[in-house]
């Protein structure tokens, strides 16, 4: 991609209304745009890092025998009245009459629809266990949204239903849905622990929390850093330098953001929607279910927040919206840089090319707050090429014949 037709500029500043790191860095570097409070359109550079974190996020969740759908986001009041949420929800859920006459509401999220859904479905023992996901947005009438990505009104979330004919079941599938998730945070460079926490109004039993520790986080967290014993502070009374229960090592506080959750929700949704099959001994049994959460959206945020600098973001090996930011620095022959761009390209490489009339200076504070993982130089003054790691400003002067190993070297 030549920079100077990319659809999204840099900026100096932004509205001081932004108060999160992740907005401001995000806004600058031409990722997102603000539409409304709570509200933003992802441009081309945040889209790509978008489809990123969806593509590792759908792999893992094939991977643990997950089928796609896509479900509704406008959903009627008396499906949500059977389960009691139509007025519980009222708060931040949108809901408004049609120009049908009927009550209606934008999904905050999708349990009621998945469990009808799964009614049609769902006869006999044989049809279980079952496991469907979607990525698909939400909509939330949040009163705090001023954590840019964190925290929004309209957002983007992977969420994965299983349902099963026994407690055991059940068990073996949520513990197999926590490891997923751990192995999702590591592809994506982020370090993530599972925590205990409260199933709040989802589930009488304990759900996990995955946070990454960032002083941005609206989380407190009570970890163990040697044994990775963790919960949320809202439902343990030990704190800061209290010794942990299960090793004895003294406990530490940390601020961290929340990157998914999972419950297991039992027979909540079955029991008030009439999801039943036949057991094997000819019986009628309620379906037990487990819900599985990513916000996509706050997964970007996550990153931003955990990796940057004073100069910009800092994007992950897996989540760098270009494996290369090309910067043409030649005066005296600039078709050297030109030829490179394009055998890069052919050569299967995703390359951001800093084409534009513009001071060197301009260039690299560019590239810096960008936060591309890799940023090549093209220069008069060297024949060789400088190849820059944006997380430690690391230079390496490479043969334009070695380059491209260098290159698939990093990523490998």
């Amino acid at each position: 991609m030549r920079q100077s037709k990319l659809f999204g500029k840099t900026r100096r500043e932004v509205s001081k209304e932004e108060k999160s790191i992740n907005a401001e860095l995000l806004i600058r570097a031409g990722f997102i745009e603000k539409h409304i409070a709570g509200v933003y359109n992802y441009l081309p550079l945040g889209l790509k890092v978008f489809r990123k974190v969806e593509n590792i996020i759908r792999e893992e969740m094939n991977a643990i025998e997950g089928q796609e759908m896509l479900m509704t986001a406008l959903q009627p009041k008396e499906l949500w009245e059977k389960t009691g949420r139509w007025s519980e929800m009222a708060d931040i859920m949108y809901q408004f009459e049609d120009g049908h006459g009927s009550e209606v509401g934008l999904a905050t999220t999708h349990e009621e629809v998945v469990t009808t859904l799964a009614k049609q479905q769902i006869k006999s023992y044989k049809d279980l266990p079952v496991y469907v996901y979607q990525i698909q947005d939400k909509f939330r009438n949040e009163k705090r949204a001023k954590s840019g990505l964190l925290r929004g009104r309209e957002f983007s979330m992977k969420d994965l239903y299983s349902f099963h004919a026994d407690q055991n079941d059940l068990d073996q599938y949520y513990q197999k849905a926590h490891d997923a998730y751990l192995k999702i945070f590591k592809r994506l460079g982020l370090e993530a622990f599972s925590v205990e926490a409260s199933g709040g109004s989802m589930s009488k039993q304990y759900s996990h929390e995955f946070m990454v520790k960032t002083v941005a986080g609206e989380d407190i967290t009570i970890l163990c850093d040697k044994c990775s014993w963790a919960q949320n502070k809202e439902i343990f009374q030990l704190k800061n330098g209290d010794k942990c229960p299960e090793c004895g090592t003294k406990l530490a506080e940390a601020k961290t953001v929340e990157a998914g959750n999972i419950f297991r929700l039992g027979t909540k949704y079955s029991e008030a929607l009439g999801l039943q099959y036949t057991a094997e001994d000819g019986k009628m049994k309620d379906v037990l279910m487990g819900s599985y959460g990513i916000g996509l959206g706050r997964i970007m945020g996550t990153i931003v927040e955990a990796n940057h600098d004073r100069d910009g973001i800092i994007w992950t090996k897996a989540t760098s919206p270009y494996q290369i930011h090309l910067l043409n620095l030649a005066k005296d022959d600039k078709s050297k840089a030109e030829k490179l761009y394009l055998e890069l390209q052919a050569a299967g490489i995703e390359v951001l090319y800093d084409d534009r009339e513009i001071s060197f200076a301009k260039k690299f504070k560019d590239a810096d707050l960008i936060g591309v993982c890799l940023q090549v130089i093209v220069s008069d003054k060297n024949e060789k090429l400088e190849l820059i790691e944006r997380e430690n400003k690391k230079i390496k002067l490479v043969e334009k014949k070695d380059l491209l190993s260098e290159i698939k070297k990093y990523y490998s």
